[in-house]
C-alpha cells in the first residue's frame, strides 16, 4: 500500500507541468494569437508523444486488428464525448471547443498516469522516470488551454478550478495502470494506450487544431509552432534513459 501511494505521487508530476502552465497564462495578458500559436505547439507535443512514446509500446505487443479495434473505440468514445459537451455547453456561449480542448489535454495525462503506473509496475525507477520526462512537455498543455479560457471570457474563479483537476486524470491513470493492469496482461494494457490514442488524436485534429486556427495565425507561426512543440518532446525523449533500457536494468 505505501507503495501504490508512491507511485499516485509519482504521478503527480506531469499535471505539475499542466499546472504551471495554466498559471503563467493567468499571469499574462496573451492577443489570441499567442494562444493559437501555444495550442499548435501542444499539438505538435501530443502528436509526438503519440509517434515517439505511444506506438512504438503498442504496436510490437498487439496485434494489428486489436490495435484497430481499440482506436476504433477511442475514435468513438471522443465522437460521443464532444456530442456530450456541445449538449452541456448549448447555454454557456459555445465553449464546447475549449472543452475538447481540455480533453485532449486530460486525456494525455491520463495516458501519463497509466505509463507511470504500469512502469511503476516494473521499476520503481521506470516510474520516475516516466513522470519526469512528463513535467516540461505538459507546460505549453496548460498554458494553451487555460489562455483559451481566459480569452472565451469563463471566470477566473472556474479556471483555477479547471487548473486545479489537472491533477486528478494521471492519479486515476496510474491507479489503473498500477492496480489494474498490471495483473490484465501486457496485452490488455497496451489495448487500453491504444484506446486512449483513438481519443487523443481525434481530439487533437478535430478540435484543438481548428480551435487554434481560430485567431488567424500567421502560418509560417503556426507551421513553426507545431514543428517545434514535436521537435521538444523528440529531443526530449532522446535525453531521457529508453524505457527498455530501465527494465532490463530492473531484470
Amino acid at each position: 500500500m505505501d507503495y501504490l501511494f508512491t507511485v499516485l505521487a509519482v504521478a503527480v508530476l506531469p499535471a505539475a507541468g499542466n499546472i504551471s502552465g495554466s498559471l503563467l497564462a493567468e499571469s499574462l495578458r496573451t492577443p489570441p494569437w499567442i494562444i493559437g500559436a501555444a495550442l499548435h505547439g501542444a499539438a505538435g507535443i501530443a502528436i509526438a508523444v503519440v509517434g515517439i512514446d505511444l506506438m512504438p509500446r503498442i504496436l510490437p505487443v498487439i496485434p494489428t486488428w486489436l490495435l484497430i479495434l481499440t482506436f476504433l473505440g477511442g475514435a468513438a468514445f471522443s465522437v460521443e464525448l464532444a456530442r456530450a459537451l456541445r449538449y452541456w455547453t448549448s447555454s454557456r456561449q459555445g465553449r464546447s471547443g475549449a472543452w475538447m480542448i481540455y480533453l485532449a489535454a486530460a486525456v494525455d495525462l491520463l495516458s501519463d498516469g497509466l505509463m507511470v503506473g504500469a512502469g511503476s509496475a516494473v521499476s520503481s525507477g521506470l516510474g520516475l522516470l516516466l513522470g519526469l520526462s512528463q513535467v516540461i512537455a505538459n507546460t505549453p498543455g496548460g498554458f494553451a488551454v487555460i489562455g483559451n479560457f481566459r480569452n472565451r471570457q469563463v471566470p477566473r474563479k472556474r479556471r483555477l478550478g479547471i487548473s486545479s483537476s489537472f491533477i486528478l486524470p494521471p492519479i486515476l491513470g496510474a491507479g489503473i495502470g498500477y492496480l489494474l493492469l498490471r495483473d490484465a496482461g501486457t496485452q490488455v494494457e497496451h489495448a487500453a494506450l491504444a484506446f486512449l490514442v483513438g481519443v487523443l488524436l481525434l481530439a487533437i485534429v478535430e478540435d484543438m487544431l481548428p480551435q487554434a486556427d481560430e485567431p488567424g495565425v500567421a502560418r509560417w507561426i503556426s507551421t513553426l509552432s507545431f514543428a517545434g512543440g514535436f521537435a521538444f518532446f523528440a529531443a526530449l525523449s532522446a535525453m531521457s534513459i529508453s524505457p527498455e533500457a530501465q527494465i532490463e536494468q530492473s531484470t
